[in-house]
């Protein structure tokens, strides 16, 4: 039996529309989505983590930038808010409603996520979060996803037994094989649902690529599913993939 129904396609997907708050969705993320202790891993690291968002770091795992972060998992935008932000003309360039207390105009995420409803909207979508141990997260920024060339670089800031690689100098950065599938697909799916964002064609095709590499686990369904319950939008991507998912 599938786990998602599957999508009708009389109308053109939705994104969300039913939560504006990121701050509600990392909650619901620690509520009601990562719940079962099996499930309880960070995206990246593999690292496990308790109900009150403290992570146990893989034996291995060492990390010489944000060593404050590490503790805790954060909430990750694996589709990047600054990569789709910048579509929005308050984070380009700033909106009337954007001035500080001291009369100072301001712009970037701060102004979007004030000025621009839709901006919000993606900003808390479910489907775009996973928690990553906090160092990763801060070490990833807006980087895109790559393959890196095997030549070990000086650039290269790596973590250890956590197979992440961020390329300092040219801002991109080589997930560990266990994040590739999610990461594609994520991708995809914000790609169908949001006309205000789409994927380079590089981009595009390493995701197709790592769609088909790494198949959807059970999980990644199962995640779907109470998403789609919680958020109230169907994941067309994940709907496909999760059709003959028991």
């Amino acid at each position: 039996m599938a786990l998602l129904p599957t999508l009708a396609f009389a109308q053109s997907p939705q994104g969300n529309t039913t939560n504006q708050s990121f701050s509600k969705a990392k909650k619901i993320m620690q509520q009601q989505i990562y719940t079962n202790p099996v499930d309880m891993k960070t995206i990246y690291c593999g690292a496990d983590f308790n109900n009150k968002k403290y992570v146990t770091l893989p034996s291995g795992f060492t990390t010489d930038v944000y060593k404050k972060r590490v503790k805790r998992w954060e909430a990750e935008h694996v589709v990047p808010a600054e990569n789709f932000g910048r579509s929005f003309s308050e984070w380009r360039e700033g909106a009337k409603v954007c001035v500080d207390s001291k009369g100072k105009s301001f712009k970037g995420r701060k102004c979007a996520e004030k000025a621009n409803a839709e901006y919000r909207l993606m900003q808390s979508d479910l489907y775009n979060l996973y928690p990553a141990v906090g160092a990763v997260n801060a070490a990833r920024q807006n980087y895109n996803y790559v393959m890196l060339p095997k030549t070990v670089s000086k650039d290269y800031r790596s973590f250890g037994s956590c197979d992440m690689i961020i390329d300092k100098k040219d801002h991109d950065a080589q997930p560990p094989e266990r994040a590739r599938g999610v990461i594609a697909r994520t991708y995809m799916y914000f790609d169908a649902v949001y006309p205000s964002y789409k994927m380079s064609r590089q981009q595009r095709q390493l995701m197709s690529a790592w769609d088909k590499q790494y198949p959807v686990s059970k999980w990644e369904c199962q995640r779907a599913a109470k998403i789609q319950k919680i958020q109230g939008n169907v994941d067309p991507i994940l709907a496909s993939r999760c059709k003959n998912i028991g």
